[in-house]
């Protein structure tokens, strides 16, 4: 009996008992659909920072008042406060002097958040932030209308605002938003660019923001210190200098802040690499954990589809028992129970397929770009299969070795 034989034999002992078969399915559409939304959010977790890394540089990094490691527990990072400084304009342009393998340094301040009004219309709790204007070079900023603002207006405290595209949408329905007015605090700012819309992360929108030049910012809210206090980003001149402007930045730091070798840094430096290996070490466990559900419900499924087998071989053990008769060999009913046991499972892989599709779309809209690499699913339905072949051999071989005149004695 040939493979298309088989799996026509297969499908047809399958579709006679669709519910029953359809419940069989169940453990392992379940476990399918599981696998592949972890892997999908993962992947699509992944990218998602990878592309965030891309979007400022891999040869970009961050100064700023703590490290990764002042966050491990309370202790530390009390340490760390009683420790580390908040940054300075002059550190900053000590570095921006000193240092030649820095393209270009930049500094934010921690954000505000505050209510953002134009006429009758009001924004609550609307991130506030002040940037330098070199900030739209290092961090590559997508501008759709108008502009960023100039070292001038930053130099002179000018109220320019940068906003995002939500805020122009909500307060200028109508019309155009370059040239408008909004108030922040009841002072008003003259919107002179929009960014291209980010959309949402983990259903939190990206384009709920005003961004004011640093100077702004720092007259308006106060020093910039504590929780509105200083960080620098800066710019390597090329990727293979990453690592040394790196040093060279720390070493001009702890330079100017007089530390003496062998101390610790009172400051942090955050890298591309640095984000990737805190990415790594804190979803990776979580993940593995993830994908023990998936892992559990495919065991169940796996016995679920071997018991059903064996009903099926003792419910067609006349059939055999014909078929042997008829000069089927123990290699033929073999072949037939094992396919149609893969069958089956590979059917509930690829419903299950479908399902994790259809919610990584939902996923996609509200939480976070999602994806499903061709070879995931490839492995999914393979595995399945692989599953459903392990789970009916010891049926298969059971009604392999049933002797056709007691089959056919069977009521």
């Amino acid at each position: 009996m040939n493979f298309t034989e088989t799996l026509k034999l297969a499908l047809s002992a399958i579709w006679a008992h669709k519910l029953r078969s359809f419940l069989t399915l169940l453990g392992m559409i379940i476990a399918v659909a599981a696998f592949m939304l972890v892997v999908s959010f993962l992947l699509g977790f992944i990218g998602y920072v990878d592309e965030k890394i891309a979007g400022v540089g891999s040869n970009a990094f961050t100064i700023q008042r703590f490290s990764f490691e002042d966050f491990r527990d309370t202790d530390t990072l009390a340490a760390a406060q009683r420790r580390n400084k908040d940054l300075t304009f002059e550190e900053l342009e000590f570095i921006r002097e000193k240092a030649d393998l820095i393209a270009l340094i930049g500094a934010k301040a921690r954000r505000e958040r505050v209510e953002v009004k134009r006429g009758t219309k009001k924004l609550e709790d609307i991130e506030i932030m002040g940037f330098e204007p070199v900030i739209e070079q290092i961090d590559k900023l997508d501008i759709e209308q108008g502009r960023f603002f100039s070292e001038v207006e930053n130099s002179n405290s000018r109220r320019v605002a940068y906003i995002g595209k939500d805020i122009a949408n909500e307060l200028f329905p109508r019309t155009g938003a370059i040239g408008g007015e909004i108030y922040l605090r009841g002072i008003p700012y003259t919107v002179i660019g929009v960014q291209v819309p980010k959309g949402t992360v983990f259903g939190q929108p990206q384009d709920n923001f005003v961004v004011i030049p640093l100077r702004t910012f720092e007259t308006q809210f106060g020093a910039l210190t504590g929780r509105r206090g200083l960080y620098f980003q800066a710019l390597a001149v090329s990727d293979d200098k990453f690592d040394d402007a790196v040093e060279q930045a720390r070493t001009l730091l702890r330079i100017k802040r007089k530390i003496e070798f062998g101390e610790k840094d009172n400051f942090g430096i955050l890298t591309p690499d640095a984000i990737s290996s805190l990415r790594d070490s804190i979803f990776g466990p979580i993940f593995v954990a993830f994908l023990i559900v998936p892992a559990i419900a495919m065991i169940v499924g796996a016995i679920v589809i071997m018991n059903i087998m064996l009903v099926a071989v003792t419910e067609r053990t006349k059939e055999i028992g014909i078929r042997k008769s008829l000069g089927a060999k123990q290699a033929d009913i073999l072949k037939q129970f094992v396919y149609e046991s893969a069958t089956l499972s590979a059917i509930g892989g690829l419903i299950g397929l479908v399902i994790a599709q259809l919610l990584g779309l939902i996923v996609t809209m509200y939480v976070i770009p999602t994806r499903i690499p061709w070879w995931a699913a490839v492995l999914a339905i393979g595995v399945s299969a692989a599953v459903g072949i392990l789970a009916g051999l010891y049926p298969a071989w059971k009604a392999a070795r049933l002797d056709p005149i007691e089959a056919l004695r069977t009521e």
